[in-house]
Order: structure tokens, then C-alpha cells, then sequence
């Protein structure tokens, strides 16, 4: 006879066992059985969730479609060896010790009886177990139906020895592909977690998004995260897979993150059944709370994770499998731990994107508040500060006037005037810098515009000393943009540089295409900017330490309104200095079509 009769129930979901070339090696062992050595059947079959599914059968198509496939409970074939001889690597049952359910579980040919004791009958069996390494069954060799109707000598108990180590060594190496190719496909779910892992998301979403691949990657029957506060203890989040409200007594949530930050310490995961065969890190009780609360929710498995990165412990993923789903193996668990470390890493990237995002609101709301305060007390200084400059001119035109008080009028005029021109850049700085009013761009033409600024700077220029030039080109430069924030921006490039640069040196200003960019370069022969201060250079209020730069007036406002500008434009702008060597301004500007 030979064992496997029994059709084995089909699951939804399952694979195929191991691969078509596995497959086909051990079907040339079982041919080889039935041809060189010979028997008209021979079956190999491995061990697969507690039973024995034949994968491989030679000879007989009528024993061919009654046992492929089908599955023998593994007691069965420890009853059957219990009462075997002992033939080396085979065990032989013969027909009148064999088990009464043998027909329950075996394919029996049709042979008549024979009172002779060499000759095979119907009921004999003869099988030979495939071990691993640790001695524990993986497999096994069925041969039935010898071709001279006998039972096998001396000399074909030698050659099946052969067939039998070769099939043991064959089934041990599908098996190893089996487990490779089930790594294979939970690294590749691991892969597909992390791909979908955006840090761009609130960690509700991100748990969200890789639920799918969680479950079905872990073909899992169920599957929930808790996340761990930052803070407090215990008062972390649940989050469904599938969406669904999770809720778990206080006593599991606490337990539960105890457990995490123990498991994520020895870098282990947990696999938990309704009969426990090890406790783990948990005590009894522990056990039992957990077992009664699986049984409410029809979990018959429970693999138990710890989230990380590092050594920090974020939370903990749990996949179930209900009744008649295979219970988790070890290469499952030691994949869930990997994806552990990936979900974990995408946790916290989620924290810290989340907490950058309070951030920037903050420093955004603060910048707008600081902007409109800048406004509304520019706004009050300048209506009475220009009142206090139109009477000091009336008092310089008074002719009563002493010559003492006319040079304290002067005084104060030209401290007022100075207040005026802060004021007056403070206003500008609050309408370049306001996000709620962007540029309407326009095709404004440059050249017009570099002459007027330098004929605007053209005095100031000459009583310091300083030429002032001009490169244009004789094509139009057309930038796309706003023409009078176009004329500050240029404005305050040339007086910056006039105003830093000592007499008999030149100021130089260009203006050519790049491509899709209009590039306007301003340089000069001043007293130059260090690398420290050039970090610095396009601050809100700014002053250089350089006693030279010091002992120009200025607010500390012209080059932050320029960069501010620029980026208004979506231009770029830098800079190419060094102390003692002048300065290089280069400013790109989108072009117009």
C-alpha cells in the first residue's frame, strides 16, 4: 500500500509547495525508483502543517490521482513506524501487523492474497522516513506494487538506500527554497511598506497606507499598530489596518507596550497561541488575559512585533490568523521584526515631519505677525515724523533764527531724515515680504531701467569719487517680474555697492540672457565682505563688524529687500567677495517669453 490517501482540504490564498524545479528533481527520484529498482509506485512527500502532502508520484496514473496532493497526519506515519522493521533507512510493515485504519489513510492496489511469506501483499508498507539535521521528520519515501511481485532482497534494500538518501538530500534542498522564496516574498512586502512609507504623512495615514501591504503581504487575518507616546507612558494610539475601531482593555494596552520595549531591547518578536508552549516575557496571568481576549476576537495566532529605530521602541504591530489559517513560523517572525525596524524608521520620520510642519506654521505665523507689526508702526512713526520734518523746514526758512539754533534744526533734520529713510525701508520690507500680495508679472524692459537708477546714483557717485558703468546689450533684456520692485531691487545692488567702494575705483553693472534667465551682475572695487559676514549678508537688519563697513550710514535693510525680491521673482541671487578685493552681485531673474 502507500500512504497520502487522504484529499487535502484546499485553502484560499495557498501556493503551490516549493517551486517546478524542486518538483521535478523529486520526480526523478520517484521515476528512478520505479525503473532501475523495480516498483510500479513510488511517492514522495514532505511535511507541510502537520501532515504529509505527497509532491511527487511515479507509476500508476489510477495511484497518481488518487494521492497528489492529498495529506496523511503525521501521527499516522508514527503509529505505522512504531511497528515497522527495522530495514536500515526503510521501514517495512507487513500486511498482517498493519494498523485496522490503514485503508482510511492509504492507496491499496488490487492483489489477490498469496500464502506465500516472500511474496508482497496488499497491505504491506514500505516507507522510508526523510530527517533534517535535528533528526526530525521532513519527509518521506513511499515504494508499493514490485515489479516481480516480491518483496525486496538483499540487493534492492541496498539500491533504495541510494534513492532514499538521495530523495532526503533532494527534499531538504526544496524545502531550503521554500523558505528563501517565503523570505523572498516578505522582503518583498517589506520593500513595498517602505516604498509606500511617505514622510509627508500624519502617522494615522501612514499606518493607513501600509496596512494593505501589511495583511495581505503577511496574509494575515487581521493586523492593528499601537503607537507609543512621545512623552507619557501608555497613552499612545491604536491604529486599524483596516480602518476599523481597535479596542483594547487598559490593562493589554499597558502590558502590551511593556512587552514592546522589552522584545525591542533583545531585538525579538513573539508568536502567541491560545495553548501557549512558552510564556516568553509574560507571566501566567499575562498569558491568560491575552489568550482570553484572542478567543473574543476569533484569533487562534497572534505575532506579536516591536517598532523601532535604533534604540528607540515607537510601538508595536500585531498580525492574527484565525481558525484554519496555518499558524506563524519563524521565518514569518523574523521577517515581521525586519519590517519592525522599516515602519519604525517611518514612524518617527512621520513624527519629526509633523513636528517640522508645527514648526515652519509657527515661524510662518511669527514672520506675518512681525511683518504687519513692522507696517502698522512704520505707518504711525511716518505721519508724525513727516509733520516734525515740514516745521523744521519752516523753522530753517525763519530769519529771527540764530545761527546756534539754526545748526540744532540742522541737526535735527538730518536725524529725521534718516529716521524717514529706516521707515521708509521698513515699508518696503513689509510689502516684499508679505505672502498675501504676490507679483503680477509683467514683461518689464531692464536697460530703461539700469539707466535711470544710474543716472539716480550718478551724484552721489561722483561726490565719492566713484565711476558708475554700464554693460548692455544692444537686444532688448526683457525679465519677467514687477517693474518698480524690478527698479528697488537695482537701486539699492548700485548704491550698496557706491557707497562701499573708496574714490578712483568703478562700479560695474551688466545685463545679458542665460537661457531662460535674464542675469544682471553688479560688481565692485569696495573694501569687500567676508565669509562670516557673507552668511549673514541678506539678514533683516544686518551690520557688518568691519569697522570700514561700520562707518557707512545704514540700516541694515537694502540687501534683505533685494533677496527678498529675488524671491518674490523665484530668482536666485549670491555672492563672490573677499575683504579688500571688492564684491560680485549676481542676480537671476526669469526672463519674459
Amino acid at each position: 500500500m502507500a500512504l497520502e490517501a487522504q484529499q487535502a482540504p484546499v485553502r484560499e490564498g495557498r501556493t503551490e509547495w516549493a517551486d517546478a524545479l524542486s518538483r521535478d528533481a523529486l520526480q526523478l527520484i520517484a521515476e528512478g525508483v520505479t525503473e532501475m529498482v523495480g516498483f510500479q509506485v513510488a511517492t514522495i512527500s514532505v511535511v507541510k502543517e502537520h501532515g504529509l502532502r505527497s509532491v511527487a508520484i511515479a507509476g500508476s496514473e489510477a495511484a497518481r490521482a488518487q494521492l497528489m496532493d492529498a495529506v496523511t497526519p503525521i501521527e499516522v506515519i508514527h503509529q505505522d513506524l512504531a511497528v515497522a522493521d527495522d530495514w536500515g533507512r526503510f521501514k517495512f510493515v507487513p500486511a498482517e501487523r498493519a494498523p485496522a485504519d490503514t485503508t482510511e489513510w492509504g492507496w491499496v492496489p488490487e492483489l489477490a492474497p498469496s500464502d506465500d511469506p516472500h511474496s508482497w501483499q496488499a497491505l504491506d508498507l514500505l516507507v522510508a522516513p526523510l530527517h533534517n539535521s535535528s533528526d526530525e521528520i521532513v519527509g518521506l519515501l513511499s515504494i508499493d506494487l514490485p515489479v516481480n511481485g516480491r518483496r525486496p532482497d538483499t540487493d534492492q534494500r541496498t539500491l533504495l538506500e541510494r534513492y532514499a538518501a538521495q530523495a532526503e538530500r533532494a527534499v531538504l534542498v526544496a524545502l531550503e527554497r521554500e523558505a528563501l522564496s517565503e523570505q523572498i516574498r516578505l522582503a518583498t512586502a517589506a520593500r513595498e511598506i517602505v516604498r509606500n512609507a511617505s514622510v509627508q504623512l500624519h502617522v494615522d495615514d501612514l499606518l493607513a497606507q501600509c496596512g494593505q501591504a501589511l495583511t495581505s503581504g503577511f496574509r494575515a487575518g487581521g493586523s492593528w499598530v499601537q503607537t507609543f507616546d512621545e512623552e507619557v507612558s501608555g497613552s499612545g494610539a491604536l491604529h486599524s489596518a483596516q480602518g476599523a475601531d481597535i479596542w483594547l482593555p487598559e490593562g493589554l494596552i499597558e502590558m502590551a507596550e511593556v512587552a514592546a520595549r522589552q522584545l525591542w531591547a533583545l531585538q525579538q518578536s513573539v508568536v502567541l497561541e491560545r495553548e501557549p508552549t512558552s510564556l516568553g516575557v509574560l507571566t501566567q496571568e499575562q498569558y491568560d488575559e491575552i489568550t482570553a481576549f484572542m478567543e473574543r476576537i476569533g484569533a487562534d495566532y497572534l505575532l506579536f512585533v516591536p517598532l523601532g529605530a535604533g534604540s528607540t521602541c515607537v510601538g508595536n504591530l500585531v498580525l492574527t490568523r484565525v481558525e484554519g489559517q496555518p499558524a506563524w513560523t519563524s521565518t514569518e517572525a523574523d521577517a515581521a521584526l525586519d519590517i519592525g525596524h522599516d515602519l519604525g524608521r517611518a514612524i518617527l520620520n512621520a513624527r519629526t515631519f509633523a513636528h517640522e510642519h508645527r514648526l515652519v506654521a509657527e515661524l510662518t505665523a511669527l514672520d506675518v505677525y512681525k511683518g504687519k507689526l513692522i507696517a502698522t508702526v512704520s505707518h504711525e512713526l511716518k505721519n508724525p515724523l513727516t509733520a516734525i520734518i515740514g516745521h523744521l523746514e519752516m523753522l530753517d526758512a525763519a530769519p529771527e533764527l540764530s545761527a546756534a539754533s539754526r545748526g540744532s534744526v540742522s541737526a535735527i533734520g538730518r536725524g529725521a531724515q534718516r529716521l524717514q529713510r529706516v521707515i521708509d525701508d521698513l515699508l518696503l520690507l513689509s510689502k516684499v515680504g508679505d505672502p498675501d500680495h504676490p507679483i503680477i508679472p509683467t514683461p518689464v524692459h531692464l536697460q530703461p531701467i539700469v539707466e535711470d537708477v544710474r543716472d539716480l546714483t550718478d551724484i552721489s557717485a561722483s561726490r565719492g569719487g566713484v565711476r558708475v558703468d554700464l554693460d548692455l546689450p544692444r537686444e532688448p533684456m526683457v525679465a519677467d517680474g514687477d517693474a518698480e520692485e524690478i527698479d528697488c531691487l537695482l537701486t539699492n545692488l548700485i548704491s550698496n555697492a557706491v557707497k562701499y567702494s573708496p574714490a578712483d575705483t568703478s562700479v560695474s553693472l551688466s545685463v545679458r540672457r542665460d537661457g531662460a534667465e535674464v542675469v544682471i551682475t553688479c560688481r565692485d572695487q569696495g573694501i569687500g565682505i567676508s565669509p562670516a559676514d557673507q552668511e549673514q549678508l541678506f539678514s533683516e537688519f544686518f551690520r557688518s563688524a568691519d569697522p570700514a563697513a561700520r562707518a557707512q550710514p545704514g540700516t541694515g535693510l537694502g540687501l534683505a529687500i533685494v533677496a527678498r525680491i529675488v524671491e518674490r521673482h523665484h530668482g536666485s541671487i549670491s555672492v563672490a567677495s573677499a575683504l579688500g578685493q571688492g564684491s560680485t552681485f549676481t542676480v537671476r531673474l526669469p526672463a519674459a517669453a
